[in-house]
């Protein structure tokens, strides 16, 4: 079995890839949502927050209310290391445990999409590293067309993730998504067929 550890900062294209990379048979597991099952109510994670963050971070049904927990983190970086500690080694043990898992149905690839893969340690998870990018031009304009966001907020985005440069460091395959979606998932199909599965 392989296992692609794949990152890519905002407007890279990343999820597109995945999309793909699912398409032609890849076993995909979505970092955010396993954080989201992480933060379920009453798991181990779940009383670590509202240890750490008090009960003015939950909805009335008990739940983890992000649009709450954000605003705390992200304007503390005291506050955002604590919850990195809480929730990056409980994800790495449960996408560790579905690796295992896969490994035992006979699942021949698995893609961890994880867009802070390397922040948060998640690397020894991957036989190799692949990183999405694409020109910051590039980015803005699918971002603008996409999601509404104007040229500000795209760049305190781009500027609050890790730079491509420092990303591709670590990477074993870097898919560069500077042209047509056709280009793209030709690129994508190239490094499908050279996997040894």
């Amino acid at each position: 079995m392989r296992v692609i550890g794949f990152t890519g900062g905002i407007g890279s294209g990343k999820t597109t890839i995945a999309e793909y990379l699912a398409e032609l048979g890849a076993t995909i597991i979505d970092a955010d949502k396993v954080g989201h099952e992480a933060q379920e109510p009453d798991t181990a994670v779940w009383h670590d927050l509202v240890e750490a963050f008090g009960e003015g971070i939950l909805t009335p049904d008990r739940r983890i209310d992000r649009a709450k927990l954000g605003p705390i983190v992200f304007a503390d970086p005291t506050a955002m290391s604590r919850l990195n500690q809480i929730m990056h080694p409980r994800m790495f043990d449960m996408m560790k445990d579905r690796i295992d898992a896969f490994r035992n149905d006979g699942i021949k690839v698995v893609v961890i999409e994880a867009a802070i893969l390397i922040e948060a340690n998640w690397t020894p998870l991957a036989d190799e590293v692949w990183v999405a990018t694409a020109p910051e031009s590039a980015v803005l304009d699918r971002l603008e067309k996409q999601r509404g966001m104007d040229k500000e907020q795209t760049l305190a985005r781009i500027r609050s993730q890790l730079p491509s440069e420092e990303r591709t460091k670590h990477a074993d395959v870097v898919i560069q998504n500077d042209g047509t979606l056709e280009k793209l998932k030709a690129k994508v199909k190239r490094l499908w067929d050279r996997l040894d599965t």
